[in-house]
């Protein structure tokens, strides 16, 4: 069986405390983007993990995949499996790759072994896993509060636009991130947003990573600039960094290619549905 674990964005990100725990907690709309990975498991007499594509740095029994993986052998005694793990979509880039690739691999099994799970427990489980992985399990539009757990539905939509991701050759850890900003309270209501035409959330919507991470790597606010010059009506780091995306309301406006426009980044562009 094959799943296409999907990257997302941040429409904005305010840090707005620190728990007992160490914990941050943040108020942000995640966005799923048809910015894919690529996973696959058969059937097999042992277990086996492969990875292709944009090389990680890690052991395999690190990988966020063999952990969904143990995680739920341990509780419902799956079989073991041969799993390939294709990755396109960055990491330390604040698209969610790592966490959507542990969220698909439960969602795979408990397809491919009918083991009805239902959503509540997926979720309880993508939680062991890490911060952002319950929000692929339902993979909607969301407002996050808590660590980024907690979910209310949101009902914008970007469908029609042409979203473009830029990320320099430089990795930004969500430890790092923290480190370097000040929680304090929002200063905008993310559930208005969807009342704001987009062109016009330059002025509202922030991500209070920006500040602290554009000074270190000013790299990543050039990306940023340059994609408002090439038209965005809208464009913002994702996450803790270090992508940037830019929103374009017409692709035939629309440069055909970006990737002269960046060299030695990786970029991507695609059209939301």
């Amino acid at each position: 069986m094959i799943c296409f674990p999907n990257a997302k964005i941040n429409l904005g990100l305010h840090v707005t405390g620190k728990r007992s725990d160490g914990y941050h907690t943040i108020e942000s709309i995640f966005y799923p983007i048809p910015l894919t990975d690529a996973l696959e498991a058969v059937y097999s007499g042992k277990n086996s993990f492969t990875q292709t594509g944009i090389k990680l740095a890690i052991k395999t029994e690190e990988n966020i995949v063999m952990k969904a993986y143990a995680l739920a052998s341990d509780e419902f005694k799956t079989p073991p499996l041969n799993i390939y793990l294709k990755k396109a979509i960055p990491s330390g880039a604040g698209l969610g790759g790592g966490s959507a690739d542990g969220a698909f691999m439960l969602k795979l099994l408990n397809d491919m072994n009918e083991l009805a799970i239902p959503e509540s427990k997926l979720l309880k489980l993508a939680e062991f896993l890490g911060a952002d992985c319950p929000f692929f399990i339902r993979n909607t539009p969301v407002i996050a509060t808590g660590t980024g757990n907690l979910f209310q539905s949101s009902d914008i939509t970007l469908k029609g636009y042409c979203l473009c991701v830029v990320k320099p050759p430089v990795s930004i850890s969500t430890k790092e991130a923290y480190s370097m900003v000040k929680p304090k309270k929002s200063p905008f209501s993310l559930e208005r947003l969807s009342t704001i035409p987009i062109y016009e959330w330059r002025h509202v919507l922030f991500n209070d990573f920006e500040p602290s991470v554009f000074v270190k790597y000013p790299v990543i606010q050039k990306i940023k600039e340059q994609l408002y010059s090439m038209g965005a009506e809208y464009a913002s780091m994702s996450g803790s960094g270090s992508a940037v995306f830019g929103l374009f309301s017409k692709t035939e406006d629309t440069p055909v290619t970006f990737s002269h426009q960046f060299p030695d980044c990786f970029v991507w562009k695609g059209i939301l549905e």
